[in-house]
């Protein structure tokens, strides 16, 4: 592959901060010679916001930064924190606000009701909102239900972001149906993103998804260092995978592994604002 179309990869959602890493210019260079030109990485609690805009400062050209407050982290996060990372994303150059969102899937933490923790998910998801558009910038979003348990983690993330029409969404990892698909890109003017869960077996459905989805509205990502693709399933993921999701993607939908590079990178590119 010609040097050009191997810098053309970028990895729309990862957590390069994570203690998980040992040396990031090593990482960085490990990303580079799988052809990853670029990542965002996200800063999801009190501990790793300053660590992500680190590493934004010291490798610009390789890594920009999000911030946000993850759902899992609702509870332990105050107002002085909330306060401290709104600061924060007022006075660092942002791609996004991220990774934000609601999750269903664990069940409350200990002196939480189940209604009172998912009420305080959403109104730190409104507040997101509220972030992003006072910054006029984009949000990454996660959502998790449990299995069989229907999608009511979707719906309620899908109404808040209504509220919001000037704040696109991109809804990460993303391995809902075709109609919530169609749902985010008419209503919501929002994307996915497709990680290595669609080079697992039995993940059928959300291939599916994949090989039709409109070209101007999916991302590639890792969200490593979790969901270390196949054939690297189980091993500790880097952001320089997100090449085997973008090979399954196209062999889905039976076009060149250089097609969806260039598409995915237009399309992060946009979404994120990055420069050229």
């Amino acid at each position: 592959m010609a040097d050009g179309e191997t810098e053309e990869l970028i990895d729309t959602h990862c957590h390069l901060a994570s203690e998980r890493y040992g040396n990031p210019l090593a990482v960085r260079e490990e990303c580079r010679a799988l052809g990853l030109a670029h990542c965002i990485s996200q800063g999801t609690n009190p501990t790793d916001w300053e660590p992500t805009l680190t590493l934004a400062r010291r490798m610009p050209d390789f890594v920009s930064a999000c911030l946000a407050v993850h759902p899992s982290d609702c509870t332990e996060v105050d107002e002085q924190a909330w306060e401290r990372m709104k600061q924060l994303c007022r006075d660092n150059r942002l791609a996004a606000i991220g990774e934000a969102g609601l999750d269903y899937y664990w069940d409350a933490p200990q002196g939480w009701d189940e209604a009172a923790y998912r009420a305080r998910q959403r109104d730190l998801l409104e507040r997101h909102f509220e972030l992003a558009r006072e910054l006029g910038l984009n949000i990454s979003l996660h959502t998790r239900d449990k299995a069989g348990a229907g999608d009511a983690c979707f719906e309620d993330a899908f109404a808040i972001a209504r509220q919001f029409p000037t704040v696109r969404p991109v809804f990460h990892c993303f391995i809902g149906s075709r109609r919530q698909a169609e749902r985010i890109f008419g209503q919501l003017d929002g994307m996915v993103s497709f990680t290595g869960l669609i080079t697992f077996k039995k993940t059928d459905a959300v291939q599916a998804v994949a090989a039709w989805c409109p070209e101007d509205r999916f991302m590639v990502e890792t969200d490593s260092p979790y969901l270390s693709p196949e054939p690297h399933r189980g091993a500790l993921n880097i952001p320089g995978r997100v090449r085997f999701v973008a090979e399954k993607l196209a062999q889905l939908r039976g076009v060149s592994f250089e097609e969806i590079c260039r598409a995915t990178s237009r399309n992060a590119r946009r979404f994120f604002r990055l420069p050229a």
